[in-house]
């Protein structure tokens, strides 16, 4: 596996559990999760999303988050956990709970994206309605190694980069098919060790990646968990 996008092959694919989300009673199989993935990925690259583009998601453990840094991942999209407040002329698209729009000043090139309730004006994308309809398969868009995927604090980290850390710790923590991997709720979506360990980690071993409690995980992230993500990808 070279790049992110190769987690989500159609080889991948059966109706073992790759996605729990707590909060809204939610679960994936890795059928799903990778034709979500998929979707998300071409609607994405309908909105603009192109290789090198950023893509900046809401720090919420919620499945529509972690879908979108596959689908993102899919077109070379990079992903950052922390929408901007102010108009940034590097990010294409901004994906958001409904209610926390109007708390980002986008600029003029930026596609607004929420998911929960549809947003007043029609000009911004609805996930539930817009991804869902998209044709699940594997965009065509060529992802390497080397490219740029998940940015945090100013440090652009590669797929071969996050996918090298997030063996390490299948590795260290000893996951195996089906186990589940928790991300604790000191754990935010913003910390890359967090993202390698709690939301990639899983997929590279067939595991389950579980958002919104980590009460019933065979292995926690979090800093006071099974693996702390402090010691998982650093610069």
């Amino acid at each position: 596996m070279d790049v992110l996008g190769d987690l989500i092959g159609r080889d991948r694919r059966s109706e073992a559990a790759a996605l729990r989300a707590s909060a809204v009673d939610r679960e994936y199989d890795y059928r799903r999760f990778c034709t979500s993935a998929w979707k998300i990925g071409n609607f994405l690259r309908h909105l603009g999303v192109r290789g090198g583009d950023g893509v900046a998601v809401a720090d919420d453990p919620l499945p529509e988050p972690v879908l979108t840094l596959y689908g993102a991942a899919l077109l070379g999209g990079v992903v950052r956990f922390d929408p901007p407040t102010a108009p940034d002329d590097g990010v294409r698209a901004v994906v958001v709970p409904e209610p926390t729009l109007d708390d980002h000043d986008l600029d003029a090139g930026t596609k607004p994206v929420v998911y929960g309730d549809q947003h007043p004006d029609p000009s911004v994308a609805y996930f539930e309605r817009d991804v869902w309809s998209e044709n699940p398969s594997m965009p065509p868009d060529i992802v390497a190694p080397g490219d740029p995927l998940l940015r945090s604090d100013g440090v652009t980290y590669s797929h071969g980069e996050v996918l090298e850390a997030a063996e390490a710790v299948v590795e260290r923590a000893e996951i195996d098919v089906g186990d589940e991997v928790g991300v604790a709720a000191g754990a935010p979506f913003a910390d890359p060790g967090v993202v390698v360990a709690g939301l990639v980690a899983p997929i590279v071993a067939g595991g389950t990646v579980a958002v919104g409690s980590a009460a019933r995980s065979d292995v926690v992230v979090g800093p006071d968990g099974d693996v702390d993500p402090e010691t998982v990808l650093r610069p």
